[in-house]
C-alpha cells in the first residue's frame, strides 16, 4: 500500500496550491483520508479530514476558509486546495487514511500515511 502526495512547490504569500495524494494497493472508498503537515521542528499538525461521504468533512480552525479537502473515491484520491497561501503554511503535507469511526489527529492513528510533498511559501 502506497499513498503518494504531489503538488507542493514554492509560492508566494497569497497563492494557491492544490495537492492531490493518490492510494495504490488497496481501494479506500470506505476510509476517511486526512491531510497533515509538518513544519521544520515541528509535530506533525492535522489539517483536515474526509469521510466515505465527499461532504463530510472536517478542518482545524487555522485553515478554515482558506483550504478545502476534496476526494475522488473512483480515482482513490484526495485533494488539499489551498488559497491566501501564508508563509506560516510551510511545511512538508502528508496524506493518511483511517477506517471508519472518529477521525484523530495524530497521525500515529492513522492506517496508512504517505510520502508527503513540500510546500514553501515565500513572503
Amino acid at each position: 500500500v502506497q499513498l503518494q502526495a504531489s503538488g507542493g512547490g514554492l509560492v508566494q504569500a497569497g497563492d494557491s496550491l492544490r495537492l492531490s495524494c493518490t492510494g495504490s494497493g488497496r481501494i479506500f472508498t470506505w476510509y476517511t483520508w486526512a491531510w497533515f503537515r509538518q513544519a521544520p521542528g515541528k509535530e506533525y499538525e492535522f489539517i483536515a479530514a474526509a469521510r466515505e461521504n465527499v461532504n463530510d468533512t472536517y478542518y482545524a480552525d487555522f485553515v478554515k476558509g482558506r483550504f478545502t479537502i476534496s476526494r475522488d473515491n473512483a480515482k482513490n484520491t484526495i485533494y488539499l486546495q489551498m488559497n491566501s497561501l501564508k508563509p506560516e503554511d510551510t511545511a512538508v503535507y502528508s496524506c493518511a487514511v483511517v477506517p471508519p469511526g472518529n477521525i484523530p489527529v495524530n497521525i500515529d492513528q492513522y492506517l496508512y500515511r504517505g510520502q508527503g510533498t513540500q510546500v514553501t511559501v515565500s513572503s
